[in-house]
């Protein structure tokens, strides 16, 4: 599904015990955002093309808000910006346009961008929207 010069953002709680095994085997070039089980994941940090807490990108235009958690209010979300986490393993519903894309919450596979606006077209808006406002 991934190839290997694909972008992954990974949500954190990257694996326990034997990850190394399976991180050397997965393509894409790898962005973790670290989540609460993510200390002994980064003792192979040069694994990851980039590791952080919180991370804000802009792709086809969407401003994109990713953490390990989610959060009630993010960057831009007043102007209907998204916010994709993981964390709660589908137990937390969805407000917004905020979507948790934990593997767990899909299969055991990654979304992909495409799945991602889908869902989001389909999602209400933010309760914070500033109406009229670009």
């Amino acid at each position: 599904m991934v190839k290997p010069n694909d972008t992954v953002y990974h949500l954190g709680d990257f694996g326990f015990g034997e990850f190394k095994y399976i991180l050397d085997r997965l393509n894409g070039k790898i962005i973790l955002l670290r989540g609460s089980h993510d200390k002994d994941t980064l003792v192979y940090k040069e694994r990851f093309e980039n590791v952080a807490s919180l991370l804000e990108v802009v792709i086809e235009g969407h401003h994109i808000i990713l953490c390990h958690y989610c959060m009630r209010v993010w960057s831009k979300s007043h102007f209907n910006s998204w916010h994709l986490y993981g964390h709660s393993h589908g137990r937390l519903p969805p407000e917004g346009k905020s979507w948790d894309v934990g593997v767990d919450n899909n299969n055991f596979t990654p979304f992909s961008f495409t799945e991602i606006k889908k869902i989001m077209s389909k999602r209400p808006d933010n309760f914070n929207l500033i109406q009229g406002v670009v």
